[in-house]
Parts: C-alpha cells; structure tokens; sequence
C-alpha cells in the first residue's frame, strides 16, 4: 500500500466533551487508534492524519501510537474535500492512496485489505466501500448507474426523497489512483447545502473524466458506523465487546455473562479460562489457560499466571502467579507481585510489594513496599506501617515467618527466616532468625473501674448483678 490518509480533524461538537471526539476510547483504544490499528493491516508507506480540533492533543496522541505519522492541520473546517486537499499537498502521492475517516472503530483491516485488492484487480480509477444499512439516515448514498456501476454519493442533505430510499451507503472509505486523485483535488467547489468541499464529489469528476468507479460492498454494516456522541459512543462500545468476547470464547474461553464482561482489544486470554459476570479485563492483561476471574473482578494491566483464582478484586498492574488466590474484596495496586501458590484474602490491600511462593496475607491487611518470602503468614488485622510522612521505607519478611494478628511492622524493619511476631505487637526493630518479637505492654486489669466510671450504665448494671451472684 502507498498511501493512507486519516480524516481527524472534526470538532466533534455532539459529544459536548473537552476532549476531542477521536480521543474518546472504547475497549482500551481511542477511536482514532482503533482506525489506525486496523490501517496498520494494509502497511501503507506513508500514513498523514488530518487534525484540526483538540490539535495538540490529538498530535500528542498520535506521538505515542502512531510515531511515523506525518500531521496536518486543518484550521479552517472546508470538508472531507479541503481536508484531503491538504494532505495531498503535503506528501509524495503515487499509486494507490487510502482515505477515510478517524472516528470509525469497528472498521476491520480485513474490510481495508478487501477493499485495496478489489481496486487493484479492477484496475478503477477510485474504489468506494459500501454497506447495506437498515437506516440509512445521516449517510451519503450510492448511487448506481443501470449497469450497476458507481454513478456518485449524494450526500443526506442534498438527497431528494427517492433517494433517501436507498439502503446502500458510503461508509467514508476510499481507494484513488493517486495521481487521478490530485488531478480532481482541486476541481470540487463548494455548491451544496453545507458549503463545504466534499470528498464524494471527486467520485463523479473521475467518472466524467472517464475513470472507472468501483463499489466494494461489504458484508457487516456495522463496519460503516461513525461515532458522533455518546450514545454512538456507547452503542460501538457494546458491539465491539461483544466482537471480543465472541473470539474468545470461539477461542475456547468461558464468558458466562458476555454481555456484563468487557476486555479490551490488547488483552490476551488462554483457553480454559473462565470469567464470571460483570468483570472487565483491561489494558494489556494476560491470563493464562484454568485461571478463573470475577465475579465483579477488574484487572488492569495484569498479568494472571496459570491456574490463579482471582474474585471480587479490583488489581492494577500486578502480577499474579500460577494457582494464586485473590479476594474477595481485595485491592492490588500497581508493583505488587504474587508468587505461585501465594494467597491476598479478603478486605487485603497490597502496594510495590512481592509476595513469596506459598505465602498468604489472608485477611483485613494492608502490606506496602515490603518484601514476603516463602512460606510465610500474616496474619489478620497485620499492618506494614511504610510511610512516615516524608517518605516510604521497606519491610523485609522471611522465609516461614509467622506475623501475629494485628501485627504493626514500623519499616524499616527485618523479620527473620522462621521468626514469629507475638499478636497485638507493635515491632520496631529487627526480629532474628527464630525468634518472636512481642512489642507490647503487659496487660493490667483495673477492678471495679466499670462501677465508679460509668455508674448506671447498662455495663455497671451487668457487672453489678454478676458479682450479686456470686
């Protein structure tokens, strides 16, 4: 492929956003990165991308995800036609050139590659992709001359009635002679109801210059469809969710609920794993083959080795190794690292942390910056106290260490290989390898406080009939 050209310079004033339209993402892309994505199929030579509203923004984003791109601003909003009319001045045109729109996510690189060999077999001057929509209202028709041949797009508000009972629409993408294409460029004028240049126009200029016009007609309409606001927005959210999670499950994943499961593109899941209702697998997640997940389970960015369990847990940028158990309720944030076989419980939070093979913090903890070998148990209510309000500072844990419940670990602090902690301890120092740290006071017991202090109350009343019993 030798060119394609990207229109994203819309103002996107449906949206009623800050941001712009294109930017706007759905399954862990932007709109327009999921054009690109599916450009990035038919590897054209060079790649222009028309920007206009939101332009550094829109620029910034491309520096990340298309870096090769070359840019061209739009100031003034002309058309698809004045649009294109810039970024033909801008690059190297030759051979076949590529046109359309950045706000299209469902659009496929299969559709593009179909598109690009149809135009090049025929051998046409320029090639339109078409679909059949069950409403056609809002796109350009195609209109065919007797012979079926492209006859030119109308556009919705130049259509008279009989057109608009055309079903066939213009999904906005293109395929030009390249050189044919500069030519007309700069024959369009603006005589139509919005004043602007259209790109459609090009289409009957090559015909009356004698080219021949090619309609490649696509099977799944949904393909076409723009995205104008947020109710668009949201409808190719849900039928791009319901694309992914189709090709897992035909890829031997079980999705009990698709409908309330949302993974994003970039993510990747092995056969036999088993996701349960309302869970969402984002970013570039990974989860291997037997790993179960939800329900109501968010990972981000995660990485789920073979055989984990992960449930009612919200993890971001973790990693949870083979035949680990996470949750219920449990919060991973990002650095923490579970070894195989290594349990985060319930109501546990864990921070910049790395959890040893068979180690388990099974309950109402919190662990952050610390270290946790082999073997090791924390237990309930125990708190890795790592900030002392200037800075963080570790906690090193060893191997077959035993952490009394409601443990405070004051970091910097070393615990053992083997060593214990004495419940309700607050440890300040290091324990040895084998040793128990008791950091707490001897417990003195008050008589009769009860009595004197809380006179009347319903504990003194109690504590009174007690003793009245003897």
């Amino acid at each position: 492929m030798d060119c394609a050209i990207v229109l994203a310079a819309g103002e996107g004033t449906r949206m009623k956003s800050a941001t712009p339209k294109v930017l706007h993402e759905i399954a862990g892309r932007s709109l327009l990165g999921h054009v690109l994505a599916a450009v990035s199929e038919i590897n054209p030579a060079q790649l222009c991308v028309v920007v206009g509203a939101g332009r550094e923004a829109v620029e910034s984003h491309l520096s990340q995800i298309a870096p090769t791109a070359k840019t061209v601003f739009q100031d003034r909003r002309g058309g698809t036609g004045h649009a294109t009319q810039l970024a033909l001045a801008e690059i190297k045109v030759s051979g076949t050139v590529i046109i359309l729109a950045g706000d299209t996510p469902m659009l496929t690189g299969a559709s593009l590659k179909e598109l690009v060999a149809a135009h090049k077999a025929s051998g046409a001057t320029a090639s339109v992709l078409t679909a059949e929509h069950p409403d056609p209202t809002g796109y350009g028709r195609i209109i065919r001359a007797d012979d079926g041949t492209l006859l030119r797009i109308v556009e919705e508000k130049d259509a008279d009635e009989d057109q608009k009972m055309i079903f066939e629409i213009n999904s906005g993408v293109y395929a030009f002679d390249g050189a044919k294409l500069a030519g007309a460029i700069n024959q369009l004028t603006a005589a139509n109801a919005q004043g602007e240049l259209y790109l459609t126009d090009v289409i009957e200029i090559l015909r009356n210059e004698g080219g021949s016009i090619g309609a490649v007609l696509i099977e799944d309409f949904v393909e076409t469809l723009g995205v104008n606001d947020r109710y668009q927005l949201a409808e190719s959210a849900a039928m791009l969710r319901d694309r992914i999670n189709e090709t897992h499950m035909r890829n031997g994943v079980t999705i009990v609920d698709p409908t309330t499961t949302w993974i994003d593109v970039q993510a990747e899941i092995s056969n036999d794993v088993t996701i349960f209702p309302s869970s969402a697998i984002l970013g570039k997640t990974t989860i291997e083959c037997c790993a179960v997940i939800g329900p109501r389970t968010t990972l981000n960015n995660c990485q789920v080795g073979q055989g984990a369990s992960v449930v009612e847990s919200n993890c971001t940028d973790s990693s949870i190794g083979a035949d680990a158990n996470v949750g219920p309720f449990t919060y991973l944030r990002a650095g923490t690292v579970l070894k195989e076989s290594s349990k985060a419980g319930a109501f546990v939070e864990i921070k910049n942390s790395q959890v040893g093979a068979g180690s388990k913090v099974p309950h109402l903890s919190y662990v952050g910056d610390a270290t946790i070998g082999e073997g090791t148990n924390i237990g309930a209510a125990t708190i890795f106290v790592n900030y002392d309000g200037v800075e963080k500072h570790p906690t090193i844990v060893g191997d077959h260490v035993r952490i009394g419940s409601d443990t405070m670990l004051v970091a910097p602090v070393n615990i053992g290989d083997g060593a214990y902690t004495a419940a309700g301890s607050v440890i300040t120092e290091d324990v040895p390898p084998g040793a128990i740290g008791v950091g707490r006071s001897k417990q003195r017991n008050v008589l009769g406080w009860v009595m004197r202090k809380r006179a009347g109350s319903k504990s003194a009343q109690a504590a009174e009939a007690k003793e009245s019993k003897g």
